[in-house]
C-alpha cells in the first residue's frame, strides 16, 4: 500500500494507455493530458479501489509465499531452491489474484471512469461502493471478470517478481559480496526484480485491463482478445511496457524495501 501511494498516477496513466483504442501516446503526455483536462488530483482517481487492491492482492501473494518459505525452511533445515521457490511463487499469485480480483474490477473502472462518455461512466466514489453497485446492477459474477488473465498474471508476476528478488539478492550477497542488511542490496535486487516482472506479465495485464474495462455485453475473453488483434495486431499484447517499467520498477523497489524494514523489526511476523 506504501508502493502505491508512490506509483498511482504511473498505473493510472498506464491503464489509460492500455485500454486506448489508438496507440502513440507516450506515460508523459498521457499524465500531461490527465492534468490538464480534468485536474491535478485526478492523477489519483480510483486511490481507495487500488489500496484496496494492494491490501488484498498484494498481502496474500507476499504472506503466503513467505510462509510457505519459512516452512519448508523449517521442514528441511535448508533454504528451499529455485525449483521450490517457483511452484510456490505460482500458487500464492494465483490465490492472491483469486482474492484480489474484486477491488482489482473496481481499480481499472475508477481509473478509466474519466474517458468514457459521459452517459457511459460510472462514477463510483469509492472502491466500496463500487463493489456494491456491481454486485447490485450486474450481479456477483462480474466482480470476477476477468479472473484468468488475472490468475494468470498474478502467478507470472509473483513468480517473477518474488523469486527473481531472492535469487538476485542471493547473487549480490554471495557472489558480489553485497551487505544483506543493506538498502542498496535490496534497491538493486528489486530493480532487477521489476524489470523481468514487467516483461513477462505485460501481455496478461494488458489483456486482463481490457476484460476487466469491458461493458457487460461486450463479449467474453476471447472475443475481446480476438477483436484487439485483429483491429491493433498483436503488439498491442506490449502496449504500455514502459510506463509499466516505469510505475513497476519503483512499485517493485518500495515493496521490497518496506517489506526489508518491516522484516527487520518483526513488524507483523511471529
Amino acid at each position: 500500500m506504501a508502493a502505491c501511494l508512490v506509483t498511482h498516477p504511473l498505473d493510472l496513466a498506464k491503464v489509460r494507455l492500455q485500454t486506448a483504442t489508438t496507440p502513440g501516446q507516450s506515460l508523459f503526455s498521457m499524465t500531461y493530458q490527465i492534468i490538464t483536462k480534468e485536474g491535478f488530483f485526478k492523477i489519483y482517481s480510483g486511490l481507495s479501489a487500488s489500496l484496496l487492491r494492494q491490501a488484498t492482492y498484494s498481502t496474500v501473494r507476499f504472506g503466503v509465499y513467505e510462509y510457505m518459505k519459512e516452512q519448508y525452511t523449517e521442514k528441511y533445515n535448508t533454504m528451499p531452491s529455485t525449483a521450490v521457490l517457483l511452484p510456490m511463487s505460482m500458487v500464492s499469485g494465483a490465490l492472491g489474484g483469486l482474492v484480489g480480483n474484486p477491488s482489482d474490477v473496481v481499480n481499472i473502472r475508477m481509473q478509466n471512469d474519466s474517458t468514457l462518455p459521459v452517459e457511459q461512466r460510472r462514477n463510483y466514489r469509492n472502491a466500496f461502493e463500487g463493489i456494491f453497485r456491481i454486485v447490485r446492477e450486474e450481479g456477483p459474477g462480474s466482480l470476477f471478470r476477468g479472473l484468468m488473465p488475472n490468475l494468470v498474471r498474478g502467478v507470472l508476476m509473483t513468480a517473477s517478481q518474488v523469486v527473481t528478488y531472492d535469487i538476485a539478492k542471493n547473487i549480490l550477497v554471495g557472489n558480489l559480496n553485497m551487505d544483506p542488511s543493506k538498502k542498496s542490496t535490496h534497491f538493486s535486487a528489486s530493480l532487477l526484480a521489476g524489470l523481468v516482472a514487467t516483461t513477462v506479465c505485460s501481455p496478461a495485464d494488458v489483456v486482463k485491463t481490457r476484460i476487466m474495462n469491458a461493458k457487460g455485453t461486450s463479449g467474453g475473453a476471447v472475443s475481446i482478445l480476438t477483436t484487439a488483434v485483429k483491429n491493433e495486431g498483436v503488439g498491442f499484447m506490449f502496449r504500455g511496457w514502459l510506463p509499466s517499467f516505469i510505475r513497476l520498477g519503483p512499485h517493485t523497489i518500495v515493496t521490497f524495501l518496506v517489506l526489508e524494514q518491516l522484516r527487520k523489526f518483526k513488524v507483523g511476523m511471529f
